[in-house]
């Protein structure tokens, strides 16, 4: 059975087809029947679970993409099964492939999903603020400290004046632009 058919069995889904990869888009609500329709069908090979940020506000919170790749063993077809979450919590799907239950722990402490059973902390200190895999999460960089490696020459004022700056590759000599006199 491809994995083109496999979609086609699983309710209320949308099935789509592109680079050799069958999708099938599941409303939030059909997500956990869509796992064991896969599972019942021979999709017994979890490969994959993982967590998009949508980027857009949901109606009380963010909407995260839940994308779930399962195999089905006898024909080596992939099914990748997709719901857009906004406020409900993620559905475990443990229970049918054992490899599930650390990701859905990933996918709860790296992108805040609420999940439908409590978890542990996975990768995190329990003094971490924040969900680091969010589009919104501040990062820290170079900003807050200075790097601290070797400066560049010319800028820590000890080189020679003469000293030219070289431009970047692809950028022209100044010759070619607008002339400071002219401005």
């Amino acid at each position: 059975m491809t994995s083109r058919a496999l979609a086609g069995l699983i309710p209320d889904a949308t099935a789509k087809t592109a680079f050799g990869q069958t999708t099938a888009h599941v409303p939030a609500a059909g997500y956990r029947r869509a796992a064991e329709t896969a599972h019942a069908l021979g999709c017994l090979m979890f490969d994959w679970l993982g967590v998009e940020d949508a980027g857009r506000p949901g109606a009380s919170g963010r909407v995260h993409a839940v994308l779930l790749h399962v195999v089905h063993p006898a024909t080596t077809a992939g099914l990748l099964i997709r719901a857009e979450l906004a406020d409900e919590p993620l559905p475990s799907v443990a229970d049918l492939w054992a490899g599930a239950a650390w990701h859905e722990r990933e996918a709860a402490e790296m992108f805040g999903l609420a999940l439908d059973h409590p978890v542990d902390r996975l990768l995190l200190s329990d003094s971490f603020a924040g969900h680091p895999l969010r589009k919104d999460f501040v990062l820290a960089s170079r900003v807050v400290r200075p790097w601290p490696g070797r400066l560049e020459p010319g800028e820590d004022g000890t080189s020679a004046p003469s000293r030219r700056r070289t431009a970047p590759p692809g950028v022209p000599d100044p010759s070619w632009g607008p002339r400071r006199e002219d401005r």
